[in-house]
């Protein structure tokens, strides 16, 4: 069984209805022993890091997600893979889960540094289809192929974690697409809403 963690910022429907289309068994929950009994586990997420992570932390789920983390594969997906990371700059400064190396931060910052004189830098949120560059071999990407698209909705991203980027995208920058560290993943764009190739990364995830 797939747990997918319920603290309130999630697109659940969407993700649950993709692992039932796949012929996989997942629950919405935030029930420690429904966590803990889990096979797998999902961390989803939408809307800003600050926010969601007070949201985590009045659950009390953090520290069994960490224990959980050593012993289970975890994914997360968009705002849920930041969170993975050390800390975000996203309006101030917060902790993150400190389960992968790395930082958030404004994707706009570093566009307009890196503009050409006299043009517009591309528009923030980077929102759309884009090729996926698989970085390194990994178990997760069993049924993906190089160059693949998928679709992101985002506005910061991860920074400082190459050692364990899996994959990136190009926007202007080198956009973090998916990072891992031991049974830890995190993939930036939103699988479910990927189409197929999408779906083919939730399955190899339910396979790790």
């Amino acid at each position: 069984m797939i747990a997918i963690i319920d603290y309130g910022v999630g697109n659940l429907f969407s993700l649950s209805s993709s692992l039932a289309y796949l012929g996989l068994d997942s629950r919405v929950t935030a029930s420690p022993q429904e966590i803990e009994a889990a096979d797998r586990i999902i961390l989803p997420g939408v809307g800003a890091f600050g926010d969601a992570m007070e949201k985590l932390r009045n659950t009390g789920l953090i520290p069994l997600i960490k224990e959980q983390a050593e012993k289970k594969p975890l994914l997360g997906i968009c705002l849920g893979m930041q969170l993975l990371v050390e800390k975000s700059y996203e309006y101030g400064e917060h902790a993150g889960l400190g389960l992968i190396p790395g930082q958030v931060c404004p994707l706009q910052d570093d566009l307009v540094q890196l503009a050409q004189p006299g043009k517009v830098p591309l528009k923030v949120p980077h929102m759309g289809w884009n090729r996926l560059d698989l970085i390194k071999q990994d178990p997760l990407f069993s049924y993906l192929q190089q160059g693949e698209y998928v679709y992101y909705v985002h506005s910061f991203y991860a920074k400082n974690c190459r050692e364990h980027t899996l994959a990136d995208s190009g926007y202007g920058v080198r956009v973090t697409g998916v990072v891992g560290s031991g049974k830890v993943y995190g993939v930036q764009f939103h699988p479910e809403k990927s189409g197929d190739t999408g779906l083919r990364l939730l399955k190899a995830f339910a396979q790790l």
